[in-house]
């Protein structure tokens, strides 16, 4: 036998030494074994070929790892280039980082310099600046909403209106050009309302707001939010003004706004087969709404 006892194995691995176990002592029935602990044949049959009575280490879980792992294509040059940059601006992320190395003849894509970003902080070179207390100041100053509250368990959704949620999400064109998409969704109608700006401010919420209010054939009754900075602020003031109920979300669940989520996501997969047109605008491009078919954006 294993000289690896039953409590050195993981809990996965001894749940199936005992599918072994049982397909032994009851004559060798594989059916039988895979109605017992609700298993597909396929996964049985798989992990029998593997299993060796003597060394269940076989009933552990292999590596995942591939065979073949991607390797850096940059140069070494290049990646003491950045860091180096990096050090020298160190609030400076991989965007700008791009406009100065093109300035130096070194045209290389934003992402290859995130790349090298999280490999020198993988290795422990690079490390992230403390944040000065003016923006911890500014932080604090943020989680204290005049107007903002958690929705209320007792907030009852049925009719067109009761629920307007509202969320940004960032849009790259092409090379140079950055965009602001907000979208918001009614959860009861799925009725989209969408417009671009060049910077997601409380600035550009609020008129958003007002765009929102405008284009929705039915009144609102509550907006519910992100805690980001840009539903803050200016966008606050607004909803505050025109006694608009607003629904902040706990930190770290996307999976509340979960309507338009899937709304922003599906307008994304949409602008995908699209080229790009070229932006006059100074602000905002023009915003759009959906009329008979409330589920298209």
């Amino acid at each position: 036998m294993s000289e690896i006892g039953w409590g050195n194995l993981k809990r996965a691995a001894q749940g199936r030494l005992q599918w072994m176990l049982f397909y032994v002592f009851n004559g060798r029935n594989a059916a039988r074994t895979c109605r017992r602990f609700a298993i597909s044949r396929q996964t049985f049959y798989r992990w029998k070929r593997r299993f060796n009575r003597h060394d269940l280490r076989t009933l552990e879980e292999r590596s995942h790892r591939p065979r073949s792992v991607r390797q850096p294509t940059w140069a070494p040059a290049l990646a003491q280039r950045v860091l180096s940059l990096r050090q020298q601006y160190p609030r400076w992320g991989k965007d700008k980082l791009v406009v100065l190395l093109a300035r130096e003849k070194c045209r290389i894509s934003t992402s290859m310099v995130g790349r090298i970003l999280v490999y020198w902080k993988r290795r422990g070179v690079l490390h992230e600046p403390p944040k000065p207390a003016r923006l911890r100041q500014a932080r604090r100053k943020l989680r204290k909403r005049p107007w903002a509250i958690r929705k209320p368990k007792y907030w009852r959704i049925a009719q067109p209106g009761d629920l307007v949620e509202i969320d940004t999400k960032e849009i790259r064109m092409r090379r140079g050009v950055l965009l602001k998409h907000f979208s918001a969704r009614d959860v009861v109608s799925r009725w989209d309302v969408v417009e671009a700006h060049h910077r997601a401010t409380s600035k550009a919420a609020a008129r958003f707001l007002k765009t929102l209010l405008e284009r929705l054939p039915f009144p609102v009754r509550a907006l519910q939010v992100d805690g980001g900075s840009g539903f803050a602020a200016e966008f606050e003031e607004a909803c505050q003004q025109k006694q608009l109920p607003l629904f902040v979300l706990p930190p770290k669940s996307p999976k509340l706004n979960a309507h338009v989520e899937r709304s922003t996501a599906r307008t994304m997969r949409n602008s995908t087969k699209c080229r790009p047109t070229p932006i006059n605008c100074p602000r905002s491009t023009s915003s759009c709404d959906v009329g008979k078919k409330p589920t298209t954006a």
